[in-house]
């Protein structure tokens, strides 16, 4: 940015947005951070209703809005409709996040760029129409291909109206974008076979800030320490992340009733939240899996600590076509920047755990195979865990740190504004 007279101003819509003091993924709060250093004004414009804890944790009844600074990051969180479950108060939710958007978009300097970020399609298409009306430069970023993916979770049925619409909704948003940044690294192929010139497509994956692993402790009053220090001595298996469909933690449950038998001294740490959790919670008490312990999510910048606990992390997905077109999920990275080995249950056209050396891969939904790559690593020798968890931390150092993510992103835009 060195040289310019004015700031360039960017916009990103993207209703789920968190900020670092939240449970979640903190994609854009990092990228926006890495914008700012380099001498942007990013201005993130999110729910104040929270969607995992179905509340609102950053704005009240009746405010309309509240603005907040993180690190030189502005947040602007619009007071959406109230939900608890995927039902006709979720499409209030969103619809009213658009129409916020659109009411209070003036109160702030107009943008140079705006990226508008699905997985629903309001913010995108809010994004697009206020691009249009400033003049600005407009980046679609697909987080998820939506609706590809809900029909492949049998979700949706592909001829169903819905679906229709969401594909026609899609394809426009690429035509419209003068960019896609995409977070899967086969998207391309995907998109492209929609018609879209592949030119447009740039991948930027998750990524992981290295600052919050280095050198963190936990809290001894939190839960999660607490938790730990009653099973001191037990070989700790960490799971944290969402507890939703399609992360497949079935097949940890039926893994832990197994493993009861096998090796007593192995205990399971369920760390998040999710519509399954309550089911799952369940599900292990009537397998008498008493060496599952479930947890509430912690917030991001808490994430290193509590992994840095642990001996071993899970990685699991359940059987989808989707994967074909890769993965690019936060808690992989944020896993590998911990420096402990993982086992990953699931298939994907990326096998990152593979391509790192950080850990074993077996087939999803394979209780089996889970214990028996759990005891591999247990029956390790120290260096050799050790070994395979520095293998992690250098693979996201290299191809995942947040620092190197931004950098590229601050490349997409210079074009776009150049071009």
């Amino acid at each position: 940015m060195a040289g310019r007279e004015k700031r360039c101003t960017v916009w990103l819509f993207n209703h789920y947005a968190i900020s670092p003091d939240m449970p979640g993924g903190t994609r854009h709060f990092d990228l926006g951070r890495e914008l700012v250093k380099r001498g942007y004004e990013v201005t993130i414009f999110a729910s104040g209703f929270d969607h995992v804890t179905h509340s609102y944790v950053k704005t009240k009844p009746g405010e309309g809005l509240r603005v907040g600074n993180y690190d030189g990051v502005r947040f602007v969180w619009l007071e959406t409709f109230p939900y608890q479950r995927n039902d006709w108060r979720r499409v209030l939710n969103m619809l009213s996040y658009g129409f916020n958007l659109w009411r209070h978009h003036r109160k702030f300097e107009p943008p140079d760029i705006i990226i508008g970020s699905s997985m629903h399609p309001i913010a995108p298409l809010v994004g697009w129409w206020l691009a249009r009306k400033y003049g600005a430069r407009f980046l679609f970023e697909v987080r998820d291909l939506w609706p590809q993916t809900a029909v492949d979770m049998g979700a949706m049925k592909e001829t169903s109206l819905m679906a229709k619409l969401l594909y026609t909704w899609e394809k426009f948003m690429y035509q419209k974008a003068e960019k896609i940044i995409v977070l899967l690294p086969n998207a391309r192929e995907y998109i492209a076979g929609k018609g879209i010139n592949p030119e447009k497509i740039v991948w930027i994956p998750n990524g992981v800030d290295l600052r919050r692993f280095d050198g963190k402790k936990l809290d001894p009053s939190s839960a999660c320490a607490k938790a730990f220090a009653e099973h001191r001595g037990k070989f700790k298996v960490v799971y944290a992340g969402a507890h939703g469909p399609a992360n497949g933690l079935d097949t940890v449950v039926e893994a832990a009733a197994l493993m009861l038998q096998v090796d007593p001294e192995i205990h399971f740490f369920l760390i998040g939240d999710g519509p399954e959790k309550e089911r799952l919670m369940k599900r292990a008490q009537e397998k008498n899996a008493f060496n599952i312990i479930f947890l509430d999510p912690v917030p991001k910048n808490e994430v290193g600590a509590v992994l840095g606990e642990s001996d071993l992390l899970l990685f699991c997905l359940r059987t989808l076509d989707v994967y074909k077109y890769g993965i690019s999920l936060n808690k992989l990275y944020d896993y590998l920047a911990s420096s402990k080995p993982v086992v990953m249950a699931g298939q994907a056209v990326n096998q990152v755990v593979e391509e790192a050396g950080a850990g074993l891969v077996v087939d999803p939904e394979n209780p089996e195979a889970l214990v028996r790559a759990i005891l591999q690593i247990k029956q390790m020798p120290p260096e050799e865990r050790k070994r395979l968890g520095d293998n992690g931390r250098k693979y996201v150092e290299k191809y995942h740190s947040i620092e190197v993510l931004g950098e590229k992103l601050s490349q997409v835009i210079t074009e776009v504004l150049q071009n």
